[in-house]
């Protein structure tokens, strides 16, 4: 299984699908930024995963798919290229500043997490330009469910940060106890206020990895 994707995931991931769904999965990718205006640009299209070997995975961040206008999305959760935040990422840096006390720079850029290793990973990985989650589709969910199972299955200590119910339909597939699972509203102006706001998410993250004796991640931007 290839497509820009880095040599350790594609060797997990190749023995996880049967052959005929990678064909379909990759016939269609094709066709779609053949034809339409996809984006992320295709070689970032795996970004959330070619930054994070397994082996070093410390967190989990599950969006839902990525921004759908032209410069911004770079194939990491909630990251945006141009340094222009959307509304969601706005509140993440905002309840970053309020529980930590972290004053953010004007860079949106997400992938100084991904480095330390946090899987910024979207549900879907791709979207159609201007129409969010037209590609919100059954190929993209059994792609990252798996994705999802195979951080579950490992043994070093991993926090799973699920925000919203799109997010939270990962939690019965959560069932290894060497992790942590925090789960609250999602970032969107709509339901920040309803318990994504003061949920503390990040300093309880590094909490726990500390716990571990494992580095916290250094959430400044």
């Amino acid at each position: 299984m290839n497509y820009n994707l880095s040599k350790d995931w594609s060797e997990i991931l190749s023995n996880r699908f049967p052959m005929e769904y990678k064909r379909e999965l990759f016939s269609w990718l094709e066709n779609e930024y053949n034809t339409k205006t996809i984006f992320p640009p295709k070689e970032k299209i795996f970004n959330a995963l070619n930054f994070v070997s397994p082996k070093d995975i410390k967190v989990v961040i599950i969006g839902q798919d990525p921004y759908h206008t032209k410069g911004q999305a770079d194939g990491l959760a909630f990251s945006c290229h141009n340094n222009t935040p959307q509304p969601s990422l706005r509140n993440i840096f905002k309840e970053i500043h309020d529980d930590l006390g972290i004053e953010m720079s004007s860079s949106t850029d997400l992938s100084p997490w991904a480095k330390q290793g946090v899987v910024l990973l979207n549900t879907s990985l791709s979207v159609i330009e201007h129409l969010p989650a037209s590609h919100s589709n059954k190929l993209w969910h059994q792609f990252t469910t798996e994705v999802v199972k195979i951080i579950n299955e490992l043994n070093q200590p991993i926090v799973f940060l699920l925000w919203g119910n799109h997010a939270k339909s990962f939690l019965p597939i959560l069932n290894n106890p060497n992790h942590l699972v925090l789960s609250s509203a999602h970032p969107s102006p709509f339901s920040a206020y309803n318990g994504f706001f003061g949920n503390k998410h990040f300093s309880k993250t590094n909490e726990f990895l500390t716990k571990n004796n494992l580095q916290p991640i250094d959430w400044q931007i």
